[in-house]
C-alpha cells in the first residue's frame, strides 16, 4: 500500500494491538500517518519485537518500527494527537476511561471502534459528547499472533459523521484502503452492527458449536431468531433504524429473519451466516475457550436486556444467553454441561418464557 501524499499525515493514538487495532492502526501507518499504540505492560516487549504484519487485499505488509507505549501518561508526553482509536474489548473500557481522566483537557477526540452500544457513553462521561465518535468494523479480520492479522473478507468501516474531524477521519481511512463511509446517526450504526455480532455468537460459545452447526439445527436457529426479534423490538421503541454497513447488507438479512417463517429463512441464513464462516469460531467462543473469565456477551446481549428493562420490555432469550455465558466464563457453570446439549439451553429459555 503506497503512502498517501494527498493530505498532511494525521497523528493517531491507538489503544490495543488486537485484530482491530493492528488492522486499523497498521493500515493508517502504511498510508503515511503517524500511529502510536498503547499495550499492556506485560505485552509491550513482545509487541515491539514482532512489529506488525498485515495481510491485506493488496498483499503482505510489515512494519518493524512500531511505536508502542505501556501507559497513556507515556504516550501523552510525546506530543499531541489528532485522534485516539479505542480497539480494546468492551470489558476493558472502564480501565481506559480511568486512564483518560487525568488527561481529559488535552486528550484528543476519541473514535470508538469497539463492538457494543454502551462504550461511547462511558467515554462521553469524561470527554463530553463533542469529543467522542462511534465506528463499526464490517471487514472480517483474523489475528494470527502478536501484531499479525489477516483480512478474511474486505467490507469496510462505518464512522459517525457528525463533525468536520469525522469527515477528515473518513478521508484518511479511505486513503488507507479501509473503505469508510459516514453515518449521520450513531445509534443506527452501532445497533445495526450489534445485530450481526449477535448471530451465531453466544449459542456457538455455550454449545461449543460452529456457526454452521448453529444455523443447521432448527431448534438452535429458533434461539437465533428470537434474540434478533427481541433486539428489533427494543430498537423500534428507541427509534433506531437498521442500516447496511459497508459491504454488508444487514437490512435485507434482518428483514428475512424477522418476517419470514423459520423454515424459509433458515436455509438462507445457513448459507450466509453458517456455511460461509467455515470452521472459524466467533469471538465469544474464542474468548471462552482461551480461558477468558469475562465475556463480551455482557455488552451485547446484556446491553439489550438492560435497555429492554428500562423500557419495560421482556427479552428472555437474550437474558438466558447472557446469564449462561457469563456463568460459563466465570466458572460457576461447567462448559461441558452445555457443550453439544442444545436441549439444556432450550430448557433454560423455556423456564423464563
Amino acid at each position: 500500500m503506497p503512502e498517501s501524499n494527498v493530505h498532511p499525515p494525521l497523528r493517531f493514538l491507538c489503544f490495543g494491538m488486537g485484530a482491530i487495532g493492528s488492522y486499523i492502526g497498521g493500515s493508517l501507518a502504511l498510508a503515511g500517518n503517524k500511529v502510536s499504540f498503547i499495550e499492556r505492560p506485560d505485552s509491550v516487549a513482545r509487541a515491539r519485537a514482532s512489529g506488525l504484519t498485515l495481510k491485506l487485499p493488496d498483499g503482505l505488509h510489515s512494519i518493524s518500527d512500531v511505536i508502542i507505549y505501556s501507559s497513556l501518561a507515556e504516550a501523552m508526553q510525546s506530543g499531541a494527537y489528532d485522534a485516539a482509536l479505542v480497539a480494546v474489548k468492551s470489558f476493558d473500557t472502564n480501565s481506559v476511561v480511568e486512564s483518560i481522566r487525568e488527561w481529559e483537557k488535552t486528550f484528543p477526540t476519541l473514535l470508538c471502534l469497539q463492538n457494543g452500544v454502551e462504550n461511547e457513553a462511558a467515554f462521553e462521561a469524561v470527554l463530553g459528547k463533542e469529543r467522542v465518535l462511534g465506528a463499526s468494523i464490517a471487514t472480517a479480520i483474523s489475528k494470527n499472533g502478536v501484531g499479525k492479522i489477516a483480512v478474511e473478507k474486505m467490507r469496510g468501516i462505518g464512522l459517525e459523521a457528525t463533525s468536520p474531524l469525522a469527515l477528515k477521519l473518513i478521508e484518511a481511512f479511505n486513503e488507507a484502503g479501509l473503505n469508510a463511509s459516514g453515518y449521520p446517526k450513531r445509534t443506527d450504526l452501532k445497533w445495526s452492527k450489534m445485530l450481526t455480532n449477535l448471530l451465531g455468537n453466544a449459542t456457538s460459545a455455550i454449545l461449543n458449536w460452529t456457526p454452521a452447526q448453529v444455523f443447521s439445527d432448527p431448534r438452535v436457529y429458533w434461539i437465533e431468531v428470537q434474540q434478533i426479534r427481541e433486539t428489533l423490538a427494543v430498537m423500534e421503541r428507541l427509534n433506531i433504524q437498521v442500516v447496511n454497513l459497508p459491504g454488508t447488507p444487514i437490512h435485507p438479512l434482518i428483514w428475512l429473519i424477522k418476517a419470514f417463517p423459520l423454515a424459509l429463512s433458515r436455509p438462507i441464513s445457513y448459507q450466509a451466516l453458517g456455511k460461509g464462516r467455515g470452521a472459524k469460531m466467533p469471538s465469544f467462543h474464542i474468548d471462552l475457550y482461551a480461558g477468558q473469565t469475562r465475556s463480551e456477551v455482557t455488552y451485547l446481549n446484556g446491553a439489550i436486556v438492560s435497555a429492554a428493562g428500562q423500557l419495560g420490555i421482556k427479552t428472555p432469550v437474550n437474558q438466558v444467553l447472557t446469564e449462561t455465558l457469563e456463568s460459563l466464563a466465570a466458572g460457576s457453570l461447567d462448559k461441558l454441561e452445555f457443550a453439544n446439549h442444545p436441549e439444556k439451553l432450550l430448557a433454560r429459555i423455556r423456564e423464563v418464557l
